[in-house]
């Protein structure tokens, strides 16, 4: 059985900006909207700082909430 976590960031206007999945020993980044997965990553603090990397210039840091 595997499992997995999930991680929503919101953004300064509380909509939602993106996520990040922990699956085994990676955490994988989607963008909101996305089609794909921007990437998989080897901690959480690489992954949500690749997911603050790919939000528009000068967002601040989004709030992350476990669901």
């Amino acid at each position: 059985m595997s499992t997995s976590s999930l991680w929503v960031a919101y953004g300064s206007e509380g909509s939602v900006v993106g996520s990040i999945r922990k699956s085994g020993d990676e955490y994988i980044v989607t963008m909101a909207g996305a089609e794909a997965a921007l990437g998989a990553y080897p901690s959480m603090d690489i992954a949500k700082n690749a997911l603050h990397g790919h939000l528009p210039a000068g967002a601040e840091w989004p709030q992350f909430r476990e669901h």
